[in-house]
This record gives C-alpha cells, structure tokens and sequence, in this order.
C-alpha cells in the first residue's frame, strides 16, 4: 500500500476511534445510573424516581463531557510537558474543579455548606501535606469535596482511566490507579509508592477509607489511608459528608422556577489529628470513624425526622 494511502487509513481510523471514544459518554453514564440506583435501593431510603434516574444520568453525562473537553485541550500541554520537563496536573485539577461545581449546583444542591472551616490546613505546600479522609455514600461525594477549596489526589480503580473524560483529566492530574481484583500485589505496592511521593512534595491524598459507596450502612474504615498518615507523620483531616434524602428527586434545578428550595449538602472539617510511625493505628480508625460519624444522623433516625415535618 501507497505510504500516503496508509497514512489516510491511519487518520480516518484514528477519528472513528476518536468519534466512539467521545460518543460512549452517553452510554458509559448508564452503568453508574445502576449503581447509584442500587446505593439508593435498601428499604430505609427513598428509592431513587424517574427523575432521581434521570439527574443521575445527566450528571455523569455532564462530568464526562465537561472534563473530555478539557482533557483534550490539555493533551498538547501534556505531550510537550514530557519533553521539556513540565506537565498538565494543576490546569487539569482546575478542569476537575469546575466540573464538580458545574455538576453540584446543576443536578444536586445550590451550594455546599462547609462547616469547621477553621480546621482546613493551609493550601500552601507544606511537607508533610495532610491526609484527608470521609464518609462515602453517593457520587455526589466525588463533587462536593472540591467546594473545599484545596487541591489534593484520588486512589481510584483502574477501570476508572477507560471512562471518556473522566479517565483522562485523573490521568492528566496524575491521580492514583490501583487494581482491586486479582494479584494486585504490585498495584497496591505503586499506590503507597505513589501516595508517599505526593504527600512529601506537599500535594495531600483523599481517602474514602470505606472503599466503596454505601448510603444506609456504615461501613468499617480500611488501613490504607492510615499507612500513609503514619509514614508521613501526617495529619489526618477527618470530613463528614450529609447528603440530603432528597437529593436525586427532589425537583431541583426546575423547582427554582416557581420559588422552591433545596437541602444542601454539608461538608463538617474535624479537628486535625496528628498520625506518628508508632501510633496505634486501630486507635487512629476509631478516631476519625467517631468524629465523622458524630454528625451524621443514623439513616433511620433520619426518616422519622423527615416524616414529621411534613
């Protein structure tokens, strides 16, 4: 074959590949609508509607197609940054961030309330940088943390990196990959690896230490994000997350129109607690697991309130 015909083949490959990696941002939003879908399912919870399913939709459509934007207009920054020894990470945090907000006040609250905001460390790069851990109930936790105002990294799955957008600005911000399932061995090996370097150059780690999304069970915390506190002597930034029951059906956005209201989330800063090499780390679990949850109502306890103010 002709070296000009190949290189027409290669382009024309290259855009389809391009056109199914952009158009799967409509249908890759599905698999999380179930999974939010199943989050919302015990009977202690209001079962997600129509409408919850389809703000849910809308938000991962919204999230991948804001930060696929983004992470492409940075991908030449990207590439140049390999050669002459500088990267994206910090303009694709700020993709990150406005696409959280955009999500948020869209689909989910006006606002988020930031409660003991005089516990939230400076955001100037000190070593070593603190490490913050919270409560995971909903994807809605994955926006509302950067109404924060600090910059920081995730340990996400590996599977995370293939979804359209999403997978290339975490790529860009030099997030953290970690393989779950399987002979992980050398993945949870990279994760403390790479946990240590960002907390030592001054960028602080964000853990779900729950390691997964439950609403109406509270979940045991998992040693990871205290391994890393520990060897850093880092602080740990206990953060409590209450999201509101109504916060998929509710009519929000469209009940602004004739004067409605919504709950907003609200994010509560604990007082930092110092981790040291010879702490006790079921201690510190206790620790942080306690200042979380003392501020969040038992789901139960919860809907009874509910029921009586109406």
């Amino acid at each position: 074959m002709d070296p000009a015909d190949m290189l027409v083949t290669a382009v024309s490959v290259l855009k389809k590949a391009f056109f199914l990696y952009c158009a799967s941002a409509m249908i890759l939003p599905i698999p999380s609508v179930w999974q939010e879908h199943k989050i919302w399912a015990p009977k202690v919870l209001p079962s997600l509607s129509f409408f919850g399913h389809v703000k849910v939709f809308c938000f991962n459509v919204i999230w991948m197609g804001v930060t696929l934007i983004g992470g492409v207009l940075l991908v030449p920054k990207f590439i140049l940054g390999k050669i002459f020894g500088f990267d994206a990470s910090y303009e694709a945090y700020m993709v990150e961030n406005l696409t959280a907000h955009i999500c948020c006040r869209l689909f989910v609250c006006p606002t988020v309330e930031i409660r003991g905001e005089e516990n939230l460390p400076s955001d100037d790069a000190t070593t070593p940088a603190p490490v913050y851990i919270a409560n995971h109930a909903s994807q809605v936790d994955l926006a509302v943390v950067y109404f924060l105002g600090r910059r920081f990294k995730w340990i996400a799955k590996d599977s995370v990196r293939y979804l359209p957008g999403v997978g290339l600005i975490m790529t860009l911000s030099e997030h953290v990959f970690i393989k779950r399932t399987g002979k992980n061995r050398k993945s949870v090996s990279n994760l403390y690896q790479q946990s240590n370097k960002s907390i030592q150059s001054g960028l602080p780690m964000f853990f779900f230490p729950q390691g997964t999304r439950r609403m109406a069970v509270r979940l045991p915390f998992k040693d990871g994000a205290y391994r890393v506190a520990m060897e850093n002597e880092s602080q740990l930034i206990p953060i409590s997350i209450h999201i509101p029951l109504s916060c998929w059906n509710s009519w929000y956005p469209l009940n602004l129109l004739w004067g409605g209201s919504m709950d907003n989330v609200v994010l509560t800063i604990h007082k930092p607690i110092q981790a040291k090499k010879d702490s006790d780390k079921e201690e510190l679990k206790k620790m942080t697991y306690d200042s979380i949850f003392s501020v969040l109502p038992l789901i139960g306890e919860e809907i009874v309130d509910q029921k009586k103010t109406k």
